[in-house]
């Protein structure tokens, strides 16, 4: 506890400090809920993308067979040529926030190219749209976790720390100018009566 000045002006002090802490405290709790729900609706939508791209993939099993079939279906077929992402802001913290993909296809000669091909381009597509958005969610989280520690430590800080000890603070001080308002009178007294036996 740092040494404090047992004055009125520093009892003042104290007093508008503990004004502040209790003022923000609910503030940063509020943030601090708010944060914790968000990390648990991304957790969830997570999950969600996850189960996602899973169903879709057992869905492609059935076509790995083709994939080898003379190598139609190559990794420069479909890229990724932009990345649609805006920003958010979820209390005070920005996060980027999923907004599509732009793919290229690479062309291929219809007539000598198997059927599946069109329908595989496209459960690509799918199975990248839902990578491309769970990787975005992951950042979001990341920052909202990182935002939540910080806000966790403020509000230990504040409940914990300052409010408990400006109380003390402000507890010593009053002690202190109770103990020499009283001293003061004790010794107006004892002057009054100097005074009087003096005049006696």
């Amino acid at each position: 506890m740092a040494k404090i000045k047992l004055t009125k002006n520093e009892l003042k002090k104290q007093k508008d400090a503990l004004k502040m802490y209790q003022r923000y405290l609910p503030t940063l709790m509020l943030k601090k809920q708010q944060l914790q729900m968000e990390i648990r609706n991304t957790e969830s939508r997570i999950r969600t993308l996850i189960a996602e791209k899973d169903r879709v993939n057992e869905q492609f099993k059935s076509w790995i067979a083709v994939f080898g079939e003379q190598g139609y279906f190559t990794p420069e077929l479909l890229s990724v040529t932009s990345l649609r992402i805006e920003t958010g802001n979820i209390a005070g913290v920005e996060i980027p926030v999923f907004k599509g993909a732009e793919f290229e296809v690479q062309p291929y000669d219809l007539l000598r190219t198997p059927l599946w091909l069109d329908t595989a381009v496209e459960r690509m597509r799918q199975v990248l749209l839902l990578d491309l958005e769970a990787k975005t969610l992951e950042e979001q989280q990341r920052r909202l976790e990182r935002e939540l520690r910080t806000t966790t430590q403020r509000v230990n800080l504040f409940e914990k720390v300052k409010i408990p000890e400006t109380k003390a603070n402000i507890k010593k001080i009053r002690v202190y100018l109770g103990d020499q308002q009283t001293a003061a009178v004790v010794r107006g007294k004892i002057a009054k009566r100097g005074m009087e036996r003096a005049a006696e």
